[in-house]
Order: structure tokens, then C-alpha cells, then sequence
């Protein structure tokens, strides 16, 4: 039986992966996009309950993805994970809790399997109350 499902959204095929395999390990049930139009077409269907979402992407950005998972009123927790350093990563952790988004973590790239297990952890599992 999974923990949860997990929609991932990177550019990157070598991080989608990684994130897969670990996820998986963890026994989450895992799908891996690489935009953000096809993170949109997948998101009905997976109703994750876990995000792990690139910044920037094709076809929109991170911040733009949560302002639109606010709107549909996402209860999915969100982990954050970019290779920009600084505050961009903060800046977006800031956008996803004024947007009323459950954020759990920012993760800069590269992500260690620890750091991404912890974030995937039972933090990130714990439902909405």
C-alpha cells in the first residue's frame, strides 16, 4: 500500500528520476513530469498528495504552478527544489504560504537521497488538519 502520491515537475531527467527512485523506495506511487503543461494535464488524474516542484520549467514557472494549485484549492503538501541559490527558493516558499499552499521544505539542488527522504518523510505525509 503507498504512503501517497507524488507529482514531481522538473526539466532536468536525471533529477525526475532521482526523485522517482527514492520516492518509490519510500513507496509513494510517483509520477514525474517535465513542464508545466504536462504537470496541469497530470495533476487531475494523479491527485497527489505530495508536489515536488522545479522554479523554472518550460512553458511556466514554479511560481506561477502555485499560485495555480491555490486556486484550485491544492491540499497536496509542497516541497520546493531549485538549483538557484539565495532567495529565490525563499522567495517561493513565501508565494506558496501567502497562497495558502501547505509548504514542508526548500531543497537546493543538488539534493542528497537524505535530504530528499527527510523532506518525503512523514512530515510530508501528515494530512491537512
Amino acid at each position: 500500500m503507498s504512503v501517497g502520491r507524488l507529482l514531481v515537475v522538473d526539466d532536468e531527467p536525471d533529477f525526475g528520476e532521482f526523485v522517482r527512485k527514492v520516492a518509490v523506495d519510500m513507496d509513494y506511487e510517483v509520477t514525474v513530469t517535465k513542464n508545466g503543461r504536462d504537470f496541469k494535464a497530470a495533476y487531475p488524474d494523479c491527485n497527489p498528495t505530495v508536489l515536488v516542484l522545479d522554479i523554472i520549467i518550460p512553458y511556466t514557472d514554479g511560481m506561477e504552478l502555485m499560485t495555480w494549485l491555490a486556486e484550485r484549492n491544492c491540499t497536496a503538501k509542497v516541497i520546493v527544489a531549485t538549483g538557484y541559490t539565495g532567495k529565490y527558493g525563499g522567495m517561493a516558499a513565501n508565494l506558496g504560504e501567502a497562497s495558502g499552499l501547505s509548504m514542508v521544505t526548500v531543497l537546493n539542488k543538488p539534493v542528497s537521497i537524505g535530504q530528499l527522504r527527510s523532506a518525503l518523510s512523514e512530515e510530508a505525509q501528515t494530512p491537512e488538519s
